[in-house]
């Protein structure tokens, strides 16, 4: 059976070997790279502008993105034939192609994310490793915590003022080189859909631009998502424990944090937000202004066949909702939830349109083709091209975030400022 076949239904005038090949993997690959690249710009607001009043979603930002990293790849990996030859994107980067492309700017992204981590947390990691080395009986988990603690020191123990002075400007200088990497990162995403010729849709000089803007956003978006669900479960736990301890801070005390972060977040958010819809109105006032020859079968899709997820899912309940919600005075943390998650919601659309959309209209411009997300896994095949194969991609981060949270203090900044 061919490739594309299982999810594939052809209507009219369509070339035998014409099928929808890039499926929903295809969709969460922009779509990942795009929140790793957002949640570094977020953090680097801090780090690198000086916006204090970030510093806690900084942190909180810049280990998240670590977290998103690895998942990065993942939904490519799911969708190759021979993944097994992944790999050598990586171990044999070069320019000839935007793909091979992808092993360097990767590669050199993964060394600043984890570089600046490591200067951000390299204090705490000389304080454990030295109070497991001070403890007398030590069993086998600490001796374990010990070695790894001490490992990831680098054997740099100087914790003095000046030597963290020199970490807090070697954040800053990474961050600042970070910035560019991280959107040439998902850039070259929007480079390798606007470089197609072949795909009227798709072949338009805005595309990196857009894949930029909208990864900004949706990065943020996440972030702030995240956090309002991990800062409400602090809350539930302290107000379980207050009664135990009066030392803990108060419930309404991290509310207020809480609030705070996510009011002075949502104004960058809504700033990129803006940014990203004008980009997206004025590509497609553009191509209907230049009505080139492929415009007519272009018209038929974005005002016929796509035009519930374009008009309605990807710029109603995506963008107009959000920006509503997010203009509207005194935002609330259950107004700001729900503006994330249509926020969210709006740029998986968009990746949707550009993806599926590009593919639905046959090379003949007499026919189109449409695609059925296989939900029920029935094999491999649809379960990793299916909904259960995309769940598994967004559900990875997460898990890699609560491990990270584990080895690195992310919220250890809010105790302190509530006391």
């Amino acid at each position: 059976m061919v490739h594309g076949e299982l999810w594939t239904v052809k209507e009219l005038f369509v070339l035998p070997n014409e099928y929808i090949y890039w499926s929903i993997q295809i969709v969460m690959y922009p779509f990942m790279t795009g929140l790793v690249a957002g949640a570094f710009v977020l953090s680097s607001l801090y780090h690198v502008f000086g916006i204090k009043q970030l510093k806690n979603m900084a942190r909180f930002s810049l280990v998240f993105s670590f977290a998103l990293l690895p998942v990065a790849m993942m939904p490519l990996m799911l969708h190759l034939q021979q993944p097994q030859r992944g790999i050598e994107v990586l171990m044999t980067p070069h320019f000839t192609s935007a793909i091979a492309a992808f092993g360097i700017v990767f590669s050199t992204y993964g060394l600043i994310v984890a570089s600046e981590l490591w200067f951000v947390y390299r204090k705490h990691f000389v304080k454990t490793a030295l109070s497991l080395r001070r403890k007398a009986d030590k069993n086998p988990l600490d001796q374990v915590k010990h070695l790894f603690f001490s490992a990831l020191t680098l054997g740099a123990y100087d914790v003095s003022g000046a030597a963290l002075h020199q970490d807090e400007k070697a954040v800053k200088i990474l961050a600042g080189i970070g910035i560019p990497v991280a959107c040439f990162l998902h850039g070259y995403a929007g480079f390798i859909f606007g470089s197609v010729k072949a795909n009227a849709l798709w072949m338009t000089p805005l595309m990196p631009v857009i894949f930029i803007m909208s990864a900004v956003v949706s990065g943020i978006a996440l972030c702030m998502l995240t956090y309002i669900v991990v800062m409400e479960i602090k809350k539930f736990n302290v107000r379980r424990a207050q009664s135990s301890s009066s030392n803990l801070p108060t419930s309404e005390a991290i509310k207020g944090i809480e609030l705070n972060e996510i009011r002075i977040t949502a104004r960058y958010l809504l700033f990129f937000l803006l940014f990203a819809i004008s980009l997206e109105l004025l590509d497609l006032i553009f191509r209907g202004y230049t009505a080139v020859k492929t415009w007519d079968i272009l018209r038929s899709v974005i005002y016929g066949k796509d035009f519930t997820d374009i008009f309605i899912l990807q710029y109603g309940v995506g963008n107009l909702l959000p920006l509503i919600l997010f203009l509207w005075p005194r935002l609330t943390i259950r107004r700001a939830l729900v503006g994330v998650i249509f926020v969210l919601f709006g740029v998986f659309m968009m990746r949707w349109n550009v993806v599926i959309g590009g593919q639905s209209f046959s090379l003949t411009f007499a026919g189109y083709m449409h695609y059925h997300l296989p939900i029920i896994p029935r094999n491999w095949e649809t379960f990793k091209e299916g909904l259960a194969g995309a769940l598994m991609v967004a559900a990875t981060p997460f898990i890699l975030f609560w491990l990270f949270c584990k080895i690195l203090p992310v919220f250890s900044q809010d105790s302190e400022e509530l006391h």
